[in-house]
């Protein structure tokens, strides 16, 4: 082994080798009937490995290695997703680059033009889950723009129709004018924005007086059908039922009463226009309102705008309906104002909430079973949080909008003939299903991206084709996602999982932290704050980089910190160190565990508790805990006190001591190797009668013959902690005094330090932690982890005033 641990050129070796070994494929190394089956995310295919990427790829590696190991047949199903609106979204802008637009270009020209991006720059992310070490089973790769995901997609719609579940409707949506098309709500990005409040007297047609409206957006005035309050807002009662004259147009429109009016926004008076606000939709919806619209698709205003109004960019009418207001004395005042304002979370455009006849699939029948799988717990997200939030957006969850007009992506399939009827198949019909014509036009609207990825993780496996791999390996078991997608995605695919294949598709869901910059704010490249991972794993190296990421990843919300990283890095070179020294001194020894000291015996005990540990950190998904845990019994436990103690005898070449440290850093290595698989493999290589390689090898079984040992330093320990505090000398065993002195190498054998004023303070620690934890305020309303800690420093404050005053 080479004097120091260098993980460049490593890491890709074992990447390769793994790879080419057929390691990574479903079913290496099971030696159990059961299945562990994780589909993952699908990246954009145009995409790079962020940091979320990363930690997510982290977490579900360490959670197959983990079941690989444990002998299961794993699967990790890897792919890709085409991203509709956001690559077409990158394809666009090359364009207006080069000087034209897709729609000079033609539909055929331009979904060409997006293949081939694809081809040139497309599949970059998995090379970097390979480097990040990600186990994924790279021969079933998938995209959902390939001919068998496009034929699961097709009949999924098609099975909607015939549910009677898709349906044509006007209904608003938002509407991006850049890309021209209806995005979802989620697809909306909120943003601080400067405007102008404009305050507008509206005249009681019969000329009693006026009512003032406060509006953002002038130019919409021209589309107003009523002006409403709220039923209980006193200054407005006996308006209620008059009419009253809208500025420009001069229509008379009613004052009607209506709970969802916000009486503390502007006058308390609002203006109803169904055509371009959602409220003012319900509201005009559920009074039978005319809707009326004069923006366009193009956010310019539409010919339904009076003459000098049409055709205009909306500030230029705004501009021109105030001056209409100053001119006529109806403007009262004008005042800045600060909202939020929506824009497409691709291009920035402000979104433009417009009527439009779009595809709906209605989802008050299918939420039913999925809901009831999440109240029965059938599926679990984790953490609880969440696992209500998930709920909740099931009870709340509005009508899918499932279409887009967009070029790039699935097109629905409908054909409708020239007398109107629409026939909805697939394979593509030869004839009306009506009238039998051959005159057929398809739809021109493509799916929702989320529509085709919502069917990810049966239609991987060869749905809707009966094949072996979607019976044995579905219903997988896990999947991991980000919080922002629990609608968009996890509660999708667990209904059309319940709809199509009668099982949900998972049975956990894990929503992982979000990696937040430094200073706290969210991770972007425009903000400058955003942090490639990449960088990180050429500074470090993979296993340190999935280290600190699984460390960081204690709370939803975490703020990215390189230092864990180093940590992690430490631990590697900690650990390469500590192989050197038993392999350096093991030649012609086999592994076998024979403990006969006292360190033996414990390092036995300490790595089977361990064991224990991380399992029950990783079925709880806790996965910070988990390699605290490995740090803990490789820093502390293995390398500070076994190693050091066990050296005399390793340097002897003691065959059964040298036996039993070689059964121990196997145990060691197969403890960490889901975490750090890399290094790990790299000295398992290098120990005696190797077999198999590290990553299909069995996961360490407790065995329980050593539990007893579990604390049998905990007195040489607490003699350590003491000496290195003040000097003072405790008195121990023969087994133990040889552990210290071999461990702690005291420069004065008798000590120096002072005990009495030692024991003084520890009974100042002891008295003081029972205070603490004497206070039934303290114990119920601290951090649960707070009071632990408080219940071990008294422990263990304890121990050593008991040691010093023997």
């Amino acid at each position: 082994m080479d004097t120091l641990y260098r993980p460049e050129g490593v890491e890709e070796r074992w990447q390769r080798t793994w790879e080419e070994e057929g390691l990574y494929r479903a079913g290496a190394g099971a030696r159990r009937d059961e299945t562990f089956v994780i589909a993952v995310p699908p990246p954009n295919v145009t995409g790079a490995l962020h940091l979320g990427h990363a930690l997510n790829g982290t977490i579900q590696d360490a959670l197959v290695r983990l079941h690989r190991m444990q002998g299961y047949d794993t699967l990790w199903q890897p792919g890709y997703d085409h991203a509709g609106i956001s690559t077409q979204n990158v394809v666009e802008k090359q364009l207006v680059a080069e000087g034209t637009s897709r729609k000079e270009l033609g539909r055929d020209a331009f979904v060409e033009r997006v293949w081939r991006h694809l081809e040139e720059t497309g599949r970059t992310i998995m090379g970097q889950f390979r480097r990040l070490g990600a186990s994924l089973d790279y021969s079933r790769e998938r995209f959902t723009m390939d001919d068998a995901y496009i034929e699961a997609v097709m009949r999924f719609f098609v099975h909607l129709w015939e549910r009677g579940w898709i349906y044509r409707a006007e209904r608003i949506v938002n509407w991006c004018p850049f890309h021209e098309t209806a995005i979802s709500d989620l697809e909306v990005v909120h943003v601080e924005m400067d405007d102008a409040l404009t305050y507008a007297r509206y005249p009681f047609a019969d000329g009693s007086g006026s009512v003032t409206v406060a509006t953002v957006r002038p130019a919409t005035i021209l589309a107003d059908v009523a002006v409403a309050v709220h039923p209980d807002d006193e200054r407005y009662r006996d308006a209620i039922g008059k009419d009253v004259l809208v500025p420009v147009v001069e229509r008379a429109v009613p004052v009607i009463a209506d709970e969802r009016v916000q009486p503390e926004f502007g006058t308390g008076a609002l203006k109803v226009t169904p055509g371009h606000d959602p409220t003012d939709f319900e509201i005009g919806r559920d009074h039978g309102l005319e809707i009326l619209t004069v923006i366009g698709p193009d956010a310019r205003t539409s010919d339904a705008a009076p003459d000098g109004f049409a055709g205009l960019p909306q500030e230029e009418a705004d501009e021109r309906v105030v001056a209409w207001l100053r001119e006529h004395d109806r403007l009262e005042r004008r005042e800045s104002y600060r909202h939020a304002v929506g824009t497409c979370e691709r291009c920035h455009t402000r979104i433009e909430p417009l009527v439009s006849d779009q595809w709906w699939c209605a989802m008050e029948e299918p939420r039913k079973p999925a809901l009831e799988a999440l109240r029965e717990r059938r599926v679990r997200y984790h953490p609880e949080s969440q696992h209500a939030f998930a709920i909740r957006s099931f009870e709340q969850i509005p009508d899918w909008n499932v279409s887009r007009q967009l070029w790039w992506g699935h097109q629905i399939p409908i054909w409708t003939c020239p007398d109107g009827h629409r026939t909805c198949t697939w394979p593509e019909p030869d004839a009306c299903a009506e009238c039998d014509s051959g005159e057929l036009e398809r739809d021109p609207d493509v799916l929702d991206t989320w529509f085709s990825s919502a069917l990810w993780p049966y239609a991987t496996l060869g749905w809707p084709h009966e094949t072996p791999e979607l019976e044995r390996y579905y219903p997988g078991n896990v999947n991991s996602t980000a919080r922002e997608i629990i609608r968009l995605w996890e509660n999708r695919m667990i209904w059309t999982g319940l709809e199509v294949m009668g099982e949900v598709p998972f049975s956990d869901v894990i929503i992982h932290s979000t990696v937040l910059a430094p200073d706290g704010r969210r991770m972007s490249k425009s903000l400058g704050t955003g942090i490639d991972p990449m960088d990180m794993i050429e500074k470090h190296g993979a296993d340190a980089t999935r280290y600190g990421l699984l460390k960081m990843s204690s709370t939803q919300d975490v703020r990215f910190a390189e230092g864990m990283i180093e940590e992690g890095r430490k631990l590697a070179n900690k650990l390469w160190n500590v192989a050197r020294l038993i392999l350096g001194n093991a030649e012609g020894v086999e592994p076998g565990a024979r403990p006969a000291t006292l360190e033996e015996r414990w390092i036995f005990a300490r790595l089977d508790g361990a064991t224990r540990e991380v399992e029950e950190a990783l079925r709880a998904f806790e996965f910070s805990r988990a390699v605290q845990t490995l740090y803990r019994v490789t820093f502390d436990d293995f390398c500070d006190w076994y190693a050091e103690a066990a050296k005399p005898l390793l340097y002897e070449r003691d065959p059964r001591a040298t036996a039993t440290a070689l059964a121990a850093l196997e145990r060691l290595l197969a403890l960490l190797h889901p975490v750090l698989p890399h290094v790990t493999e790299e000295i398992w290589t290098a120990l005696p009668a190797r077999e198999a390689r590290l990553v299909v090898s069995p996961w360490p079984e407790p065995s329980g013959e050593w539990d007893g040992a579990a604390d049998a330093l905990e007195r040489v320990q607490d003699a350590a902690a003491i000496y290195r505090r003040s000097g003072v000398r405790v008195a121990l065993g023969p087994e133990e005094e040889r552990i210290f002195a071999a461990v702690v190498r005291p420069a004065e054998p008798n000590g120096g330090g002072n005990a009495r004023a030692e024991i003084e303070r520890l009974r100042k620690e002891v008295a003081r932690g029972e205070r603490m934890l004497s206070d039934a305020r303290f114990v119920e309303n601290a951090p649960a982890d707070v009071v632990e800690a408080e219940r071990e420093k008294l422990a263990r404050y304890q121990r050593e005033l008991d040691a010093l005053e023997r």
